[in-house]
């Protein structure tokens, strides 16, 4: 997508405007790699959001609000140092490259008047916030930088700042037309002139910028003088419109879900409409914000659930080995019942028996009087053999309870990683992971964590909430705790129950409000079930479904656990096309 040196300019231009001459109010820092500053101006209260994470790093103005970490960490601490009441002089970019810089007047301890720079560096994996110093030297970074992380630059503090090594291209915005002929190259395709010889530029800008007025993949050796004269042209144009701030932001979707968006405008897709909608926003950061919100939401849960996704592994590889142990215990205690049949046999036949002998021959009184070998110590007697083989049984019968007990808790342990492991994959907010980690501890696979303040404040995470085709509202629990809660404490006892059937799944409810309940609606509960169980991929799901006074909960049960003695079943697909998620 689009976020490239002129996106980046843009929202530069849009926060230089908006916040000049404003003082830094608040500073927090909400993520580990996230910085969240309240700007006030005479009249105007105004929020940047700075991202330093490798998979979406961004500036823009936003309205939102977030929690800080529970503690601040260092770089957040110096930032409240240097920069708290600082007022913003200037939020310029250098040329079109992927870096924005905050510069802030603030007095320092002996009330002295100092110039700081506050730095956001936008390069994917390489992507930093960086304080520095009037002397030029960096005070903090968000992401330290030492030598043997990398061998090109280091950012540390008392270290010189520099601007990192760009590419050998151009600054478009300083280029000329005779500059821009001079340096067309033949080899180059019309789209080549522009991204290959000039900074911040990315193909679907250039893309846009051309479209309708000349074909992108024309070779520049087949373009007649008139035809560089007319590329020139444009070039010159879209640099004007860049350094006078004629953006156009605008997001192309498709069935309503966001697919390009561009700072210049997307004629391309609005040539298109039966196939394409394109919205105009008022600003860089409003598109930027409804482009990207919703997936800087994913990707930050995303890089959350990855210590949760470690632990779950750790803990089911753990439980598969020790299932595999605690069967391979049974096996060795198979032939108990065998111990226990040679034992009396010796004892019933001891009187008639030769003594000295491997093996004795005696008639299976079991089976029809076969006669059956059993392998003796030459040097004990009958009887003691018989003793010998009776103890064994013993043992072996001792075993198989205490480690069939054991496998039968283990096998239900792995059921229930499985499930957490099914939440964990549906889970959209830090609320969702929350009451994962709170059912890992009730389970007794992890120690609690004491609870920080900002879990203290942090809201309850709510159930799916969805709409049949006939109006009905179901409920789908995320995890066991709300699977819990939907099936014990929100459920009317006439209202229906869905679970996949022997498999690990949420539970669904289907409030019925005293009404009689169409059979698309069972057919939208049922998909749901479906949809939401570890069986999604098998096509067609058999669920189960009963009235929720049917439903009982063993004691001493893991929460979300249940039993039904009658119920019916029917075939589902997982698809939930026919529900409408409430909002």
């Amino acid at each position: 997508m689009a976020f490239d040196g002129v996106m980046i300019r843009a929202l530069a231009l849009e926060m230089q405007e908006k916040l000049s001459g404003s003082r830094i109010s608040k500073i927090q820092q909400t993520e580990r790699d996230e910085l969240l500053l309240t700007f006030k101006g005479v009249s105007s209260v105004f929020r940047v959001l700075l991202s330093a994470s490798a998979s979406l790093p961004m500036v823009r103005l936003t309205e939102e609000t977030k929690e800080s970490l529970p503690s601040a960490p260092n770089f957040c601490m110096v930032l409240r140092k240097h920069l708290q009441n600082g007022r913003l002089l200037s939020v310029t970019t250098p040329g079109m490259e992927r870096i924005v810089e905050f510069k802030v007047e603030h007095l320092d301890e002996m009330g002295d008047l100092k110039t700081l720079r506050l730095i956001a560096e936008l390069m994917g994996k390489y992507s930093n916030l960086i304080l520095v110093g009037e002397a030029g030297l960096i005070l903090d970074a968000i992401r330290h930088v030492t030598p043997v992380m990398s061998s090109l630059r280091t950012v540390l503090p008392g270290l010189p700042y520099f601007v990192p090594a760009m590419q050998e291209k151009k600054d478009p915005l300083t280029e000329t037309k005779d500059g821009f002929l001079e340096g067309l190259d033949p080899k180059d395709t019309v789209l080549q002139a522009f991204t290959d010889h000039y900074s911040g530029l990315s193909v679907q800008t250039v893309s846009e910028v051309l479209y309708s007025q000349i074909d992108q993949d024309r070779p520049v050796s087949g373009l007649s003088a008139e035809e560089k004269d007319r590329l020139s042209g444009v070039f010159l144009d879209m640099t004007q419109r860049i350094n006078s701030g004629a953006f156009l932001p605008e997001m192309a979707e498709r069935d309503g879900m966001p697919v390009q968006f561009s700072a210049l405008g997307l004629p391309s897709f609005a040539s298109k409409p039966d196939v394409y909608q394109v919205k105009s926003f008022d600003s860089p950061s409003e598109l930027v914000g409804a482009y990207y919100g919703k997936k800087a939401k994913e990707n930050r849960i995303r890089e959350k659930t990855a210590e949760l996704k470690k632990t779950l592994k750790t803990l089911t590889e753990r439980t598969a080995k020790k299932q595999q142990l605690q069967e391979a215990k049974l096996k060795d205690v198979s032939s108990r019942d065998r111990d226990r049949l040679y034992g009396e046999l010796l004892s019933a036949f001891s009187y008639s028996l030769p003594v000295g002998q491997k093996t004795v021959q005696v008639e299976n009184y079991y089976d029809e009087n076969r006669p059956v070998d059993i392998p003796v110590d030459p040097d004990l007697s009958i009887s003691d053999n018989a003793k010998k083989y009776f103890d064994r049984y013993v043992r072996e019968k001792r075993t198989f309870e205490a480690v069939s007990e054991q496998l039968k808790e283990t096998k239900k342990e792995a059921e229930e990683l499985e499930s957490i492991a099914l939440s964990l994959s549906i889970a959209e907010t830090e609320e969702d992971l929350s009451e994962i980690r709170e059912e890992l501890f009730l389970g007794g696979f992890v120690r609690r964590q004491s609870p920080s303040k900002k879990d203290k404040k942090q809201k309850k995470s709510e159930p799916y909430h969805y709409v049949s085709r006939d109006g009905f509202h179901i409920y789908v629990g995320k995890n066991n705790l709300q699977n819990e809660a939907l099936t014990f404490h929100f459920a009317s006892g006439n209202d229906y129950f869905f679970h996949a059937k022997k498999t690990p799944g949420s539970h669904v409810i289907l409030k019925t409000e005293g009404r009689e309940v169409p059979d698309g609606t069972f057919e939208d509960a049922a998909a749901l079930a479906a949809y939401y169980s570890t069986a999604r991929e098998n096509g067609l799901v058999e669920v189960d479904y009963v009235l929720k006074k049917e439903v009982k909960k063993v004691p001493g049960q893991k929460p979300g656990f249940v039993i039904y003695d009658t119920n019916y079943s029917m075939m589902a697909a997982p698809d939930i096309r026919n529900v409408t998620l409430h909002s």
